[in-house]
């Protein structure tokens, strides 16, 4: 017998008294550990759940899921446990084929948070200010000015600086 995600061994009724305390922390950490959830923001537990299934619990849950806003409930053989996250959890969410951070309280889906570093160099860091079009000038370069019109029309729509 074991755990329907990582394949985590379950005790057998009869080998010790305490199986179903040892059981549900290893379910708990079957659920926790390399967190995947099938859907995020339900608020009404799946009809027909498999054995193994997660879902981040939306904010007003009902049903078998009510009290527990925010958490990540998991569906096991002996019914559902659940686990609150703590700040940093993620979760890969395979409905929408993104991440999950929860943060302040909340979960934030589909965002990366942090600084891209490429072989040890930071490309990407926090935004930086709006850079005004170019215009006026004695001599007017209209290639010129349409290829960096372009390229701060790309940093714009990518977030990278603010809009002009």
């Amino acid at each position: 017998m074991h755990t329907p995600r990582l394949a985590l061994p379950l005790l057998q009724p009869g080998q010790a008294q305490k199986e179903m305390l040892v059981n549900e922390a290893i379910a708990l950490l079957d659920i926790a550990v390399q967190g995947a959830v099938a859907a995020a923001a339900l608020d009404v537990p799946p009809v027909d759940p498999n054995p193994g299934d997660c879902w981040i619990v939306g904010n007003a849950p009902g049903g078998a899921w009510a009290g527990h806003a925010h958490e990540i409930a998991g569906w096991t053989s002996s019914g559902w446990l659940f686990v609150r996250p703590r700040e940093g959890t993620q979760l890969w969410v395979g409905s929408t084929g993104s991440v999950a951070l929860f943060t302040g309280g909340a979960w934030r889906l589909g965002e990366l948070h942090g600084k891209l570093f490429i072989e040890g160099d930071q490309v990407v860091g926090p935004r930086e200010a709006a850079i005004a079009e170019p215009s006026g000038g004695s001599t007017v370069d209209a290639e010129a000015r349409t290829a960096i019109a372009s390229v701060l029309d790309a940093l714009r729509a990518h977030g990278l600086i603010e809009g002009g």
